[in-house]
């Protein structure tokens, strides 16, 4: 085993080979060795055949790397001599001029091979344009889809055409030109085919010599579809070409059949005859809409479901002028209205006939309006509606009308301003207990209802918007100015640094005597409430709501940081200044301002500030009145006069000096209760009163010393004035005053269970705790101890 261990591997492997063959004695015999040699001798010669092939295979190798290698080498050396000859030649050419001369020489053969290519393309395209021209001919009239085909092709070949040549800068222009000008006179022609062939059909049919009860017959409705089929890719091109493109496409069909109808008109109202003069508008108004009255049912009982039905599933089933066979018919006669009425616009701005000009505008206006109303016309437009004739005359001239309309506005304004009757207060509007306006606010006020009418019909935002900014608002300026002018002027004559500065006739401080200064205050005051109250009203208007928002929206897309313009001449701040504060504010965050504001806030905001400021200077003047008249009142001394004490007062006289006084506090309450509302009455009377209440406090109980007869002579002079007012004004304004004379007036001797003189003055002067007490014993829960005293202080048989 040891031996065994050094072996070679092939050693050991011939030792097991052995062990594994001679195992017993038995395999050592003779048959068996001789077997054995055998196998031996075999696999030793299949060894040796796979190694005298794999020799073979080695030297193949051998010999076909050596040839490869061999072939590598010629390869590199070839390819190493061309990139000399290469080089060799480079540097040769880049020495010669023989190249170019080869490209001169070639260029014209070559640029004649490309023209006579392009020729051959162009004779092509040509052909394939005029074969698809014949083949939509040969549908036609019988089927005007099948012809609709080949034209298509070749309308689609000038679109692309049209492509190309823009991208090849401007190149082709024969061609392109060519081939949209087949395509335009092929749609002509076969329009014309079609329309030859309506025209011989409503001639065999004596149209429109008919009864409108007439119904259509099947070849008539054929015909009239046929029409529809051919044209229906060019309404759905047409109108729907963009993004709120609006392109009415008149039906083919309806415009044969208005054919005479528009000669009609033309005859009448576009010729020399007496009709088509200006002032005969009318009449031809009259006349387009006798004619669609009369046609109506019979164009809706006969074609209405044809044209339901034809474009059924379109872009256009929603179109009334495409379903709608009156709209389809009012749609081809409109054009020739239009130039009706734009031709007379010319002439009157020719002419210079401004006042002409509005008149027409607002007969056209009406026009327009009825036709929207009474035949449902949106001229194509569901979502803004028909612009109108109106439109066709204001996008021309609508400087001028604006100019004449602002004109005669201001004209009028200046006329009711300067009518002497116009300033006067008109106490018969409304019933009693409402504000009196002036008969010129309300005249003015009327004046802008007109101008609001006069745009109410108008389309375009901006036309609307520059009425309202620019004419309307300008009115209410040049009014709120004149109110703010009487303010200043009746403060002027009122105060003396005014009349120092200013001076001051004999006939102006006369206007202000008696009633003069409250009657100017109320003018002022009843106007600028007259204003706000109708703007107000305005404001809840559809319309000025519907401007509103649309003004909101507007600015909402601006960058208002800017200060951009929302029209050509009316820029963010100015429309802003004479509209609201709120004007581009979202009102968010609970914020309710923009959403409560009106397009009217900044004009009743000026109104209301004159209003206050009337009302302010009403209270004032009432203060001074009262003042003046119960001066002499106040300054009475008789209050000590000695007398029967036993009297009761309600049977004294008044005192001489309150008579005139009541009789002016009667004259100022009946003349302001006349003018006011009873809101602002009641309201500047309060605060009136409350100073004639401080007056009577001040200056008469507490100024004078009063006997008992004397304080029952007040007691009977305050008894008077509080009764005069509460007529008026139901409230108890003297109160205080009241409870003061009530403890002036206490008798010197009093029943068992009440306070005498003697024994109120101990109490009330003992402390503030049995003041109060006493006080309220009496009745008095408004005088203050303080106050108590000095009251009775007052009282001259107290001190005694």
């Amino acid at each position: 085993m040891a031996a065994t261990a050094y072996l070679p591997e092939s050693d050991i492997r011939l030792e097991d080979y052995l062990d594994d063959k001679l195992q017993s004695t038995t395999d050592l015999e003779t048959r068996n060795l001789s077997s054995l040699l055998e196998t031996v001798e075999s696999q030793r010669h299949a060894l040796q055949t796979q190694l005298d092939q794999a020799t073979r295979v080695l030297e193949k190798a051998r010999s076909s790397s050596e040839d490869k290698q061999s072939v590598l080498l010629a390869r590199i050396d070839e390819f190493q001599g061309l990139q000399r000859s290469i080089d060799l030649r480079r540097a040769i050419v880049a020495e010669s001029d023989a190249p170019d001369v080869a490209v001169q020489r070639l260029s014209g053969p070559l640029s004649q091979l490309r023209r006579v290519d392009l020729a051959k393309r162009y004779v092509q395209l040509l052909q394939d344009v005029e074969t698809w021209r014949g083949e939509a001919l040969q549908h036609l009239p019988d089927s005007p889809k099948d012809a609709l085909e080949p034209y298509s092709r070749i309308k689609r070949l000038a679109g692309r055409l049209s492509e190309l040549q823009d991208a090849a800068d401007g190149a082709g222009v024969h061609l392109v030109g060519y081939v949209r000008g087949v395509a335009e006179m092929l749609w002509d022609e076969m329009k014309r085919t079609m329309t030859s062939e309506m025209e011989g059909m409503l001639k065999d049919r004596k149209w429109p010599n008919i009864e409108p009860e007439t119904v259509m017959d099947d070849e008539w409705i054929a015909c009239f579809g046929k029409m529809i089929d051919l044209q229906a890719p060019e309404i759905l091109y047409g109108h729907f070409s963009g993004p709120g493109a609006v392109t009415v496409i008149r039906l083919l069909p309806m415009a044969v059949m208005t054919k005479v109808f528009i000669q009609e008109f033309r005859f009448h109202f576009l010729s020399d005859r007496p009709t088509s003069k200006p002032e005969a508008l009318a009449a031809c108004f009259r006349w387009f809409t006798s004619l669609v009255v009369k046609w109506e049912d019979f164009l809706r009982l006969n074609l209405s479901p044809l044209l339901a039905t034809k474009f059924l599933d379109t872009a256009a089933e929603g179109k009334l002028v495409y379903v709608d066979p009156v709209s389809a018919f009012i749609s081809c006669i409109l054009p020739a209205m239009a130039e009706k009425v734009l031709g007379i616009a010319d002439m009157a701005v020719l002419q210079g006939r401004a006042q002409f000009l509005s008149s027409l505008i607002a007969d056209v206006i009406a026009f327009d309006d009825k036709i929207r109303r009474r035949f449902h016309y949106d001229g194509g437009d569901t979502e803004i509606g028909w612009a109108g004739l109106t439109s066709s005359i204001l996008d021309k001239h609508f400087d001028t009308w604006f100019d004449a309309e602002k004109s005669f506005a201001l004209e009028r304004f200046d006329g009711i301003m300067s009518n002497t009757e116009a300033r006067g207060i008109d106490y018969e509007f409304g019933p009693r207990g409402k504000t009196k306006p002036t008969h010129g606010v309300v005249r003015i006020m009327d004046l802008l209802r007109n101008v609001t009418e006069t745009y109410r019909g108008l389309r375009k935002f901006e036309h609307k918007l520059q009425f309202l900014v620019d004419m309307q608002n300008a009115v209410l300026e040049n009014f709120d100015d004149a109110l703010r002018g009487s303010l200043e002027a009746y403060q002027s004559l009122t105060s003396a640094v005014g009349r120092t500065l200013h001076g001051v006739s004999k006939e102006q401080l006369a206007a202000l005597e008696g009633i003069g200064a409250f009657e100017s205050l109320c003018k002022v005051l009843g106007s600028a409430e007259y204003v706000v109250r109708t703007l107000e009203g305005w404001g809840m208007d559809e319309f000025f709501i519907g401007l509103w928002n649309d003004l909101q929206l507007r600015v909402s897309q601006l960058d208002t940081h800017s200060n951009p313009n929302l029209t050509p001449t009316l820029n963010y701040s100015r429309i802003k200044a004479v509209t609201s504060a709120s004007l581009g504010t979202t009102g968010g965050d609970g914020d309710d301002t923009a959403e409560d504001s009106t397009i009217f806030d900044a004009p009743m905001a000026g109104y209301g500030n004159s209003r206050r400021k009337a009302e302010d200077l009403l209270v004032g003047a009432l203060v001074e009145s009262d003042r003046a008249a119960f001066k002499s009142y106040a300054s009475k001394t008789q209050w000590t006069t000695l007398g029967d004490d036993a009297v009761d007062a309600q049977s004294l006289p008044l005192t001489a000096d309150l008579s005139p006084a009541l009789e002016m506090l009667k004259r100022n309450m009946e003349y302001t209760a006349k003018a006011l509302s009873t809101s602002t009455y009641r309201r500047v009377w309060r605060q009136s009163l409350s100073k004639l209440s401080d007056l009577l406090w001040n200056q008469v109980l507490f100024h004078h010393n009063f006997t008992t007869l004397g304080a029952k002579q007040l007691t009977r002079d305050l008894a008077a004035l509080t009764t005069l007012v509460a007529l008026h004004i139901p409230a108890d304004h003297f109160a205080v005053v009241r409870e003061g004379v009530s403890l002036l007036s206490l008798p010197l001797e009093a029943a068992e269970d009440e306070l005498n003189l003697k024994d109120a003055y101990d109490r009330i002067f003992s402390g503030n705790a049995e003041a109060r007490e006493a006080l309220g014993e009496l009745g008095l829960l408004r005088l203050t101890p303080t106050n108590a005293r000095n009251i009775l202080q007052r009282r001259v048989e107290a001190g005694e």
